[in-house]
């Protein structure tokens, strides 16, 4: 007897910051599945060169994260085809800088939590009645492994992605005979335009962070969570941390004082 998953055609998926990464990639993915798929962003032009590409099964939307009122309003007002939404991906999100804390533009820090953490709840609180409402759903978040393990000038962003991992949790907690499920996409290096937002632009500082290693890419992020996505009703993957071949775990840092 086959293995009984969820059809993607039969899915509509809500991704954000689609404009790049693992947004854009994500919206190929189901797609190409024969999906539906609402996708946000704040670049326009992106979006507008992505829905030329992908076609009528596309509806796209500019929209901040941030703003909750305007993400509410957004889910709202989706057209008929895209209106009742199955997969949710809270995808949007950056890292800024390196320097350690005491160093640090206070700015970044705020971007970065109004982005990862307010923009992520939003997102959230706005589609998921509707999610409970149809008695069905799946949430996800892009979380990082920077959730679990500390690195130099990761301080606020580790802090974020440490804050939407229990969040899942506590949410699947929130959620429990619902039947909408929550999973937490943990990934490690990938290679995409994350490293070039973090160094503003600095292309040389950028293509370093993946010198002679081979870092996933963003469709291996898609189909991470495209896999999740269509496995049966009843299994849900609450945390799925993954990682290049290349990269693993470090030893704790030590300072000797002379």
């Amino acid at each position: 007897m086959a293995y009984a998953t969820i059809d993607p055609t039969s899915l509509t998926v809500f991704v954000t910051g689609a404009t790049s990464g693992f947004g854009a990639a994500i919206a190929r993915r189901f797609i190409g599945a024969g999906a539906r798929v609402v996708a946000t962003g704040r670049r326009v032009e992106r979006l507008d060169a992505l829905k030329a590409e992908l076609g009528d099964n596309l509806h796209v939307a500019a929209h901040d994260v941030r703003d909750f009122a305007a993400t509410e309003a957004l889910v709202a007002g989706l057209p008929e085809p895209f209106r009742d939404l199955d997969v949710v991906v809270a995808n949007a999100g950056l890292a800024l800088g390196l320097k350690p804390g005491q160093e640090v533009d206070i700015s970044d820090w705020h971007t970065m939590i109004d982005t990862n953490v307010t923009g992520f709840v939003n997102t959230v609180r706005a589609t998921l009645p509707g999610l409970v409402s149809r008695g069905r759903g799946h949430v996800f978040s892009i979380g990082s492994v920077a959730g679990d393990y500390p690195y130099p000038g990761g301080n606020a962003y580790g802090g974020t992605k440490a804050f939407v991992k229990q969040f899942c949790l506590s949410l699947r907690s929130d959620l429990l005979g619902k039947n909408v499920r929550v999973t937490n996409i943990e990934p490690g290096m990938v290679e995409t335009e994350f490293s070039l937002v973090r160094f503003k632009g600095d292309e040389g500082k950028a293509s370093t962070v993946y010198d002679n290693l081979r870092g996933m890419s963003a469709d291996d992020v898609a189909e991470t969570i495209y896999w999740c996505a269509t496995l049966p009703e009843h299994v849900n993957v609450n945390r799925l941390q993954v990682m290049p071949t290349d990269q693993a775990f470090s030893a704790f840092a030590v300072h000797r004082g002379t």
